[in-house]
């Protein structure tokens, strides 16, 4: 059976990661809130370790704010992406590692840690935890750490009212509608209400839940969709401000879990 790794390497292989909040509407309205909300928790000298840098979207933005970027991805051709782009940068250091494995870093280094890719990829529960435990550990005492992860109810919108349902369905709730986590998903998706009970006894308190990019990829592929440029910022504003509401988290396909080390 094909490893976590190779099954991860294959799709981005031929997926363009690069520009992918770049290209699409979807995709500029997840940076920016992301953004946002890195923002509320660090700035100019603080320490910030990424962990999923993919090709660097964030850790090089926030190098060039002032931070002191530490990124760590597991595939080798994002990260030759993510020295290139950070070329010249000398407070962004990069290396090769997986979330479940921070060992090179020492206990309570980072004002800040992002989690942006790995738990849409992990799916035994032991190597959910550690990678949760790893991000805590390494973070200071009051520090924050920010979670990505996906709605399973969004996947299903996005990527299953194509004449395929069924076979998404199949793919992501057993029988009985209880949500389904394996390797061979690629991406895999949770009830925000599971995704937070996973902190808990955790030495964490929570700030917020979040979502990042609403329902814009469903509706992107519509033939009459438009949001203008000089409409794009007052719409993320817009966004923004509602973010955190529940009843609209279980749409937005990336979300947010925040907390503080307690």
């Amino acid at each position: 059976m094909s490893t976590r790794e190779e099954i991860i390497g294959g799709f981005y292989g031929q997926a363009d990661e690069n520009s992918r909040l770049t290209r699409s509407r979807h995709g500029q309205l997840e940076y920016a809130t992301t953004m946002a909300y890195i923002h509320r928790y660090a700035g100019p000298g603080s320490r910030v370790l990424e962990v999923g840098a993919g090709t660097g979207r964030y850790s090089v933005a926030l190098a060039k704010e002032g931070m002191r970027v530490t990124a760590v991805e597991l595939l080798e051709s994002h990260l030759a992406i993510l020295r290139e782009n950070g070329r010249g940068l000398e407070n962004l250091e990069a290396f090769r590692g997986d979330a479940t494995d921070l060992s090179r870093f020492a206990d309570g280094t980072y004002d800040v840690t992002l989690v942006f890719g790995p738990m849409y990829h992990l799916y035994r529960s032991e190597e959910v935890h550690r990678a949760i435990d790893e991000a805590v550990r390494v973070t200071k005492p009051g520090g924050v750490i920010l979670f990505a992860f996906l709605s399973v109810y969004a996947i299903m919108y996005a990527n299953y009212l194509q004449g395929n349902w069924a076979a998404g369905q199949e793919e992501n709730f057993t029988a009985d509608y209880r949500i389904r986590h394996f390797k061979e998903q690629l991406f895999t998706g949770y009830d925000v209400e599971e995704f937070e009970r996973l902190f808990d006894g955790k030495p964490v308190a929570r700030i917020t839940t979040a979502g990042v990019d609403g329902l814009l990829e469903p509706l992107e592929d519509r033939a009459d969709f438009q949001i203008r440029d000089e409409d794009f910022d007052a719409f993320a504003a817009w966004y923004l401000h509602f973010a955190e509401k529940r009843e609209l988290l279980g749409h937005t396909n990336h979300l947010l879990y925040i907390c503080r080390k307690t």
